[in-house]
């Protein structure tokens, strides 16, 4: 679980970040959720947009994906949303 803190330092860092990945109209599918996964391997600190056309709901999709193992929400804003998931391989963020 991270710490308000970390999630303050997480957010600061993802301000200039570009969406990594859409989520349409199949909504959250299991490969959308392999393809994040990857990039959060990769990243680490991502963002996903929610597309207009998506009949799910973004707090059911935060829930969903805060779910996975070690992957974080840290911020929901309008249809964005941050993830943090710390690097096995790749590790590029220290935490305070």
């Amino acid at each position: 679980m991270l710490t308000g803190k970390q999630k303050s330092f997480l957010r600061s860092k993802a301000h200039h970040l570009q969406p990594l990945v859409q989520i349409g109209k199949n909504g959250l599918t299991e490969s959308v959720i392999e393809l994040i996964e990857e990039a959060l391997e990769a990243k680490e600190l991502i963002k996903v947009t929610i597309l207009q056309n998506c009949g799910e709901d973004k707090k059911e999709i935060a829930a969903v994906l805060a779910a996975r193992e070690n992957m974080h929400v840290v911020q929901t804003i309008g249809k964005v949303i941050v993830l943090y998931k710390e690097s096995v391989e790749n590790k590029q963020i220290e935490l305070p």
